[in-house]
């Protein structure tokens, strides 16, 4: 599937075709034609022409529809997770999980979306009906990245509609071809009510500033997270930002080594490390240090790289050539900076594929790219640390906040970690975990909203207040005054 969906119609994308690759083949898998303006405002123009009937769904017809999503989802599990895997690269398993893990979404979101719509408030005068109400806020323009392109997707398109939101939704032009896909599970809604256009940077920035759309809800990098604020603060529009990430790991001195270290393999190579919350710091206390890095050299030379079609890889490619070259450079710069190597780093013997084998890194210092700026790859540095206290500290000193994992069995230590990280989700012993009914999202430069749980749809909600005297009748504080 390579056509545009726009008010419930299939639509080819006349702008400039983008080449969908296969990222372990290197093979043209389809071109994609680009929406170009006019079918931006179309899109646009069809989900603002569809919001008030969405709006006024019962939310009980609404609730069916999501879980009639969810069933679509599930239905197409197979045909989805492969088409994900032969356009992005992660191993099919992931991608059968990711699926699972999208249907899942849409169920509890299904159920949440009718619980309620606002609160009554204690009136201050007899007679007197105090409401604050919960409306949406009109179109939702939805920008949806490569690596996790259907369930990212769901974390915002669920909520928004059982909010009663419309959605114009764009995906990455990596993986544009499995969200096509996704046009058969909104066939049943009303036209309009979920769109999808094509395209690169300049369709999302369409949708950003055009001035029927009533939220941006966007994940990607932080330097895109800023220029769409920007945009968007011309136009007072409200954003929802879920940006990057340089998570830290912790271990102390208490963990057990032969579950920490697999764990810290899986937060650090999961998707080749293209996760939002991969883990990319690792501070170990000096007591456990050296034979956790033995045992995470271990774990790194046992990742099964390779195609992500076959049944037994754990790892594919990363998802372009630019992406690997960017992650090769951090390594180069870290080594030419005195870091040592002690395994992987090199392209797994594939000579086609943008394959990167999982690699782990010491003695790097903390003024190298590598350790400051978001890596997006399957990396891991281990530093040693001295105390808790040091371990928060540098955990700490970053100006992202998206996650944080610590492996520990003593309470006080699990206390400090999450009461003292600054970080959205802090993960104790388990990491990387999501919870449909737990928010998701960062601090600082990480972002500013959350996904996921009530929070997750309060995100897609304006709240009105609502003041109303049953009784009309003339107020004595009224003029004139005694």
């Amino acid at each position: 599937m390579t056509q545009l969906w726009i008010a419930g119609q299939h639509v080819a994308g006349t702008g400039t075709s983008v080449t969908v690759i296969n990222p372990a083949t290197e093979e043209v898998v389809a071109a994609v034609g680009s929406a170009v303006l006019e079918q931006v405002d179309s899109a646009v123009r069809a989900a603002r022409d569809a919001a008030d009937g969405w709006r006024r769904t019962p939310a009980a017809e609404r609730a069916d529809l999501l879980h009639g999503i969810a069933t679509w989802l599930r239905e197409h599990s197979d045909a989805l997770a492969r088409q994900m895997s032969i356009e992005g690269g992660k191993p099919l398993i992931e991608n059968s999980d990711e699926v699972g893990w999208s249907a899942a979404c849409f169920d509890y979101y299904a159920e949440l979306g009718r619980h309620e719509r606002g609160r009554v408030l204690p009136p201050v005068e007899d007679g007197q009906l105090a409401l604050v109400l919960k409306e949406p806020l009109g179109v939702v323009a939805a920008i949806v990245p490569w690596n996790y392109p259907l369930l990212l997707l769901a974390w915002k398109l669920a909520p928004a509609l059982a909010a009663g939101n419309t959605v114009v939704a764009k995906p990455s032009p990596y993986t544009p071809l499995s969200t096509l896909m996704l046009a058969g599970a909104f066939a049943e809604l009303s036209p309009g009510v979920v769109n999808l256009v094509t395209g690169g940077a300049e369709v999302g920035e369409a949708l950003v500033v055009h001035p029927g759309t009533d939220l941006v809800a966007f994940t990607g990098s932080t330097a895109a997270g800023l220029r769409i604020g920007e945009l968007c603060a011309r136009q007072v529009k409200r954003t929802h930002l879920e940006l990057g990430g340089k998570d830290a790991f912790i271990v102390c001195e208490d963990a057990d080594l032969s579950v920490a270290a697999p764990g810290a393999a899986w937060a650090a190579y999961l998707n080749a490390g293209q996760v939002c919350t991969s883990a990319e710091r690792f501070y170990v206390m000096d007591s456990v240090y050296d034979e956790f890095v033995e045992r995470m050299v271990a774990e790194a030379a046992a990742v099964r790289l390779g195609d992500p079609l076959a049944a037994g890889t754990d790892m594919g490619p990363m998802i372009a050539e630019v992406q690997r070259a960017k992650v090769e450079g951090q390594l180069a710069s870290a080594r030419d900076g005195g870091a040592r190597i002690l395994v992987g780093g090199d392209r797994g013997g594939f000579e086609r594929g943008w394959f990167l084998s999982p690699s782990v890194v010491v003695d790097a210092t903390d003024d190298l790219p590598l350790m400051r700026e978001e890596t997006f790859g399957p990396v891991a540095p281990i530093v040693r640390v001295s105390s808790l206290d040091e371990a928060i500290a540098r955990a700490n000193a970053l100006p992202y906040g998206l996650g944080a994992n610590v492996y520990t069995n003593r309470t006080d230590y699990a206390y400090r970690c999450l009461d003292e990280l600054k970080a959205g989700t802090v993960w104790i012993n388990d990491p990387l975990t999501d919870n449909d009914a737990g928010p998701f999202g960062g601090m600082k430069a990480s972002g500013n909203s959350r996904e996921l749980g009530p929070e997750g749809l309060e995100a897609f909600r304006e709240t009105k207040h609502v003041h109303w005297d049953t009784r009309a009748e003339r107020k004595p504080w009224w003029y004139p005054y005694a």
